[in-house]
């Protein structure tokens, strides 16, 4: 493996195993958030979700650029060649495991990541498969139409009767389209299925679906972390309570659309993970709350754990910034003027021979090449080998962190040229 291919995945394999304390962090901040803001309306709590979602993306996306960052600035040059600071730190114990096998860990995240978006991309395939097989209603696509309007939709939102569906099914977001079951259209009464076209077309106004594929996407990235889902749970739970306010404001009638849940609750339904579905969010809950809806705190106070959620995301910001930050860790570096520069082999001067060798040498913390090999060939052996030897017999100053030295690997260029 290259020495840039290295960096890059010492620092994806370092990104993932800090986002296990990380994302441990961020998944009691928000369970706190959201117990100090248990009376306050689903929009608001539906913001605190959302915020911590969005900050298990950045949180690592900040660390690993810092580390890229820490490697590009770890620089060391002789003359024209440069080395570059490798990603290999010699430690004991469970570190020093890690560190070892972390090609294995980012190779195990990737395969997974991979199985995982491959069933996205199935979903989505399944998606734009049904709605491109199945038949509209004119009645009730004219319906569909006239509460669109009605809720402010100016896209146009298409209706599909699919057979083998049990729930209503909301996907896309530029050409939205409402995947209505068939048997609602003869199990269902009018009344409580134009409820359920209500709370669609809610999600459709909001752009619901569009977010829900984000929610995907983190999951496929960070699947191994069980707060990501409970935060990503969150999120659809308080969704779905935003997507009843709204149909029960449409429609006049609360208990309705509580109704047309209940009876949507007594059939054998499933809904796909990236469409928006009514079955979704807890429904005996919703239901529940439709009939008896809780006082809501709609004050001030209500905003603060959202205040609080962003300043500790602020402060674990400046924290990962502080922790990767190049100044804090110094890499290896050689002192040629402690050796002699390496001499031309008889053979290869001859032969006029030239170019640029990779070298990689591990620095102790007392400053000595204890090991060293050829990470990129100048295509001349000879050559390969005179630099080696010679640097091997280097002095070095070795890499500190926190002031401490550190065993740590160094590459190291040596470029050969005829004058």
């Amino acid at each position: 493996m290259s020495g840039a291919a290295s960096i890059f995945v010492s620092g994806i394999g370092w990104t993932l195993l800090h986002f296990v304390w990380q994302g441990l962090v961020l998944g009691v901040a928000t369970a706190l958030a959201l117990w100090a803001m248990r009376g306050a309306a689903p929009r608001l709590r539906y913001t605190v979700a959302c915020t911590a979602l969005l900050l298990c993306v950045a949180w690592p996306a900040l660390t690993l650029h810092g580390r890229l960052q820490q490697h590009a600035a770890a620089a060391s040059t002789w003359s024209a060649p440069s080395g570059l600071a490798a990603n290999a730190v010699e430690q004991a114990g469970l570190m020093g495991m890690l560190q070892a096998n972390l090609i294995w860990i980012v190779a195990l995240w990737a395969v997974c990541a991979a199985v995982l978006a491959l069933r996205m991309a199935l979903g989505l395939v399944w998606v734009s498969r049904t709605t491109q097989l199945h038949a509209s209603n004119a009645q009730w696509q004219a319906k569909l139409s006239r509460m669109a309007r009605d809720a402010g939709i100016t896209r146009h939102v298409s209706l599909r009767v699919v057979a083998n569906l049990s729930s209503p099914v909301t996907a896309g977001w530029l050409r939205p389209v409402v995947l209505l079951p068939a048997c609602l259209l003869t199990g269902m009464p009018p009344e409580l299925l134009n409820a359920l076209l209500a709370h669609e077309l809610a999600h459709v106004r909001r752009f619901d679906y569009l977010v829900n594929l984000g929610q995907n996407v983190v999951e496929t990235l960070l699947f191994y972390h069980p707060a990501v889902w409970w935060i990503s749970g969150q999120i659809r739970v308080e969704r779905e309570k935003i997507a009843d306010d709204i149909a029960a404001g449409q429609i006049g009638e609360r208990k309705r659309l509580a109704l047309a849940l209940s009876e949507l609750e007594k059939m054998q339904f499933s809904s796909h993970h990236l469409a928006i579905a009514a079955s979704g969010g807890e429904l005996m809950n919703r239901i529940r709350r439709l009939v008896r809806p809780d006082k809501q705190a709609l004050n001030w106070k209500a905003a603060l754990p959202v205040l609080a959620l962003v300043a500790s995301g602020a402060t674990m910001f400046a924290t990962a910034s502080t922790d990767v930050a190049p100044s804090t860790h110094t890499r290896a570096v050689v002192e040629f003027s402690s050796c002699r520069k390496p001499a031309w082999p008889a053979a290869a001067l001859a032969a006029e021979q030239t170019g640029v060798v990779t070298l990689s040498f591990l620095v102790t913390t007392e400053g000595v090449s204890q090991q060293s090999t050829v990470v990129k060939s100048s295509g001349a052996p000879l050559l390969d080998e005179a630099a080696r030897t010679a640097i091997a017999l280097c002095k070095f100053r070795p890499a500190s962190e926190n002031g401490k030295p550190i065993a740590s690997w160094v590459e190291i260029q040596y470029v050969w040229t005829l004058e």
